[in-house]
């Protein structure tokens, strides 16, 4: 009997090896664009494009109010800026809102833990007590993984994060961050910023007429 003949595979040959190499190429390519498809999300350019919860946690779109000039603010109830930071926001609200201008308050209690109360509570803390008629929204986290996204687009937009309750973040009608502030700072230093914004926003609809 003759001994079995062993021939070369043709598939180990160089151009096999270009080939293999190239379609692991090929596999990795169409996996990393899977990948993107599943984790990368469009970039958002707008803080009105973000949806939040009510001080009750239904969901609102900040869409609606889109076109105003906004002043967000990180408030809390048992902090000694407390009675300070709420009459000026309620002043400051008064006197541009309701139709062009709204602070838009979120609850937050990671600053010396100085928000214990639900959402709710706070809503009529607030209420009650200042008689504010602005909206205050959800109890929110600013600091750390489960930061609220529509805030912690405020804090990367404008590069800066709060470091304690009532830091005011200003945002123009289109939904970008213009200008911030820390709590000690005074109603006086913000009003004519506000008032600015609004007076270019009212131009700019008559314009548009």
């Amino acid at each position: 009997m003759e001994p079995l003949t062993t021939y070369p595979l043709k598939c180990s040959g160089p151009k096999a090896k270009v080939f293999a190499v190239l379609l692991s190429m090929v596999l990795c390519t169409v996996m990393l664009f899977l990948l993107q498809l599943k984790f990368l999300k469009p970039k958002i350019n707008s803080f009105y494009a973000f949806e939040v919860k009510d001080a009750k946690g239904n969901i609102v779109s900040l869409e609606k109010f889109k076109g105003k000039v906004a002043l967000v603010v990180n408030v809390a109830s048992d902090c000694q800026l407390t009675d300070k930071n709420y009459l000026a926001l309620k002043e400051l609200h008064k006197e541009f809102g309701p139709f062009h201008f709204s602070v838009l308050a979120f609850p937050c209690n990671q600053f010396g833990e100085s928000e214990p109360r639900s959402s709710k509570e706070v809503e009529s803390f607030a209420r009650k007590n200042y008689g504010v008629t602005f909206p205050i929204f959800h109890k929110i986290k600013i600091l750390g993984s489960e930061a609220e996204p529509a805030f912690r687009f405020l804090v990367d937009s404008s590069k800066t994060e709060p470091r304690w309750n009532f830091w005011k973040y200003l945002v123009n009608p289109e939904g970008q961050v213009v200008k911030f502030w820390r709590p000690e700072e005074p109603i006086e230093v913000i009003r004519p910023d506000i008032a600015d914004l609004v007076r270019q926003m009212i131009l700019k609809k008559k314009e548009d007429l």
